[in-house]
């Protein structure tokens, strides 16, 4: 079944969640006006998979039940599905700014995986048990949180030889109808209006971490589950024209014993595949960041443009406007291509499961993390100082000061004042407010730092496979000199690669020829 936008709502309100935002406790979530964006904008991409016009990018036909079910509970089958999920992100970020539930396709793809690889390893059941669990939240079509990264306490030392043993996740009692868990998830994408969480281990770990090797299904009203969250954009403020309407929330979810049955446990000591499971879901989620920082960037050139043209100039006939704008496109399909190629070199595992690749998911994720800032610099440049200089809306309505400012600051003359400034505010919330810098935090550390992704794009790219092409080349004799020797050092006096040496002979001076 898919759900709209309100059935979601609804579905919200017959949970008992345990939250906390600003100090207050939530009596419901649905209807919490601070969680007021981040709820509209899960409703919104319920929504689009029942609008006809979206449905073929926002649905998908489940291949192990046949069933049709929303595009962001799918497990991908094909290159095809990639593609088609990367840009249902895409499109439904565009309407959103970041729509969040895709977290929750990235973490069921990569626990299909592991749980297959456990399985053909270890003769457990736990894939028959996560594929029970699949199809419920695929007939119900939940929302499911990641709860990934731990507190992690202090960096330095490993799970196992934290101080408080709380700053991560872990298995604190081991009984015969399931496990009992305790610590806290420190940052959890829309964590007051998920309907789950997937609990799933942040890092690799040894065999003295078992104990934290752990990954679950919780209910996110269940006993003992607190969230303590933050508004979602910035609900109420005039001059958050987009964010007021669309945002995210993020909690930081404690765990205070709570008790898991084993149908919900998909994880639970077995260390040796912890880093198997992260690498995957990292891979599957990097993917995504692509499709939704470019729906953010659509955004960003289609403002740019708008903001240009109520200032009185023409993008295509200003020069410098022009290279700008081609330097935004540049970037935001630069790192989407990087997207489409890890779509089309996915590869398929034992399990079914489509992964993307590797190394183009993490060169895209990398791209936009790191240029997310000259993105903003841009839409700063051909937007002009107005989008930081302007105004506070009451002032539009203000009799003292409104026909002034309308008319002072009007741009072209078949442009009204109005929608000048509409346009401007739109640029200041998404480049140059708060909520502009969280965007630029979630890009650069969202689906893993920097540093992360650069270490696993060393690690999956294949090197070695350019080391042989070179001692090809050097078997073949394509880089030694005249005499058959190798020559490594072709600059001009080195005769050998250890250092120069004199010559034998001191070479003649050049005779000058008579005129």
């Amino acid at each position: 079944m898919l759900k709209s936008g309100e059935d979601y709502r609804e579905s919200l309100r017959r949970l008992t969640p345990r939250v906390y935002v600003d100090g207050d406790e939530v009596a419901s979530v649905a209807d919490e006006p601070r969680f007021g964006p981040g709820v509209a904008a899960l409703g919104l991409v319920y929504d689009f998979a029942r609008d006809e016009r979206h449905r073929h990018t926002m649905a998908a036909v489940e291949e192990s039940t046949g069933a049709e079910v929303h595009r962001f509970l799918h497990i991908n089958r094909s290159t095809t599905d990639q593609l088609h999920k990367l840009e249902a992100v895409r499109l439904v970020c565009q309407y959103t700014g970041c729509a969040q539930r895709y977290l929750t396709q990235d973490g069921l793809n990569a626990i299909h995986q592991t749980t297959w690889r456990i399985d053909q390893e270890t003769g457990s059941a736990l894939h028959e048990r996560f594929l029970a669990y699949l199809h419920r939240v695929q007939a119900e079509d939940l929302t499911l949180g990641v709860a990934m990264t731990d507190g992690k306490g202090d960096r330095s030392r490993r799970p196992h030889a934290q101080t408080v043993r709380d700053s991560y996740v872990h298995i604190a009692q081991r009984r015969p109808d399931g496990i009992v868990i305790r610590g806290a998830k420190a940052i959890v994408t829309a964590a007051p209006y998920v309907h789950e969480y997937l609990v799933m281990p942040c890092r690799n770990m040894t065999e003295d971490d078992r104990d934290f090797a752990v990954c679950c299904a919780v209910p996110v009203d269940a006993e003992g589950v607190t969230v303590v969250a933050r508004p979602a954009g910035r609900p109420g403020e005039k001059a958050a024209t987009f964010s007021a309407r669309y945002g995210q929330s993020t909690g930081v979810v404690i765990f205070d014993d709570v008790f898991v049955p084993w149908e919900r446990v998909f994880l639970a000591g077995e260390w040796e595949h912890s880093q198997s499971l992260t690498q995957a879901y990292a891979t599957h989620h990097r993917h995504s960041c692509i499709g939704a920082r470019a729906g953010f960037g659509d955004l960003l050139i289609g403002a740019g443009v708008l903001m240009a043209e109520a200032n009185g100039l023409e993008v295509e006939r200003t020069s410098h406007l022009r290279d700008r704008m081609v330097e935004l496109i540049k970037i935001v399909e630069g790192f989407y291509a990087c997207g489409v190629a890890s779509s089309v070199y996915a590869t398929a595992d034992g399990s079914g499961c489509v992964e993307p690749d590797r190394v183009f998911a993490n060169i895209g994720k990398l791209l936009l993390s790191t240029q997310i800032y000259d993105m903003h610099r841009i839409a700063h440049e051909v937007s002009g100082g107005l989008v930081v200089a302007l105004p506070g809306p009451d002032e539009d309505h203000n009799p003292a000061t409104a026909g002034t400012l309308a008319e002072m600051l009007k741009g072209r003359e078949d442009l009204p004042y109005g929608e000048r400034m509409e346009v401007a505010r739109l640029i200041e919330d998404l480049t140059a407010s708060g909520t502009a810098g969280w965007y630029s935090v979630i890009s650069l550390h969202g689906g893993g730092s920097p540093q992360a992704t650069g270490l696993e794009i060393f690690r999956s790219y294949p090197i070695e496979d350019k080391v042989a092409l070179v001692e090809k080349l050097l078997d073949r004799g394509v880089l030694t000199d005249e005499s058959g020797s190798e020559s490594r050092d072709r600059q001009p006096g080195r005769c050998c690669p250890v250092g120069c040496k004199e010559p034998a002979e001191a070479p003649e001076p050049p005779k000058r020829v008579a005129n």
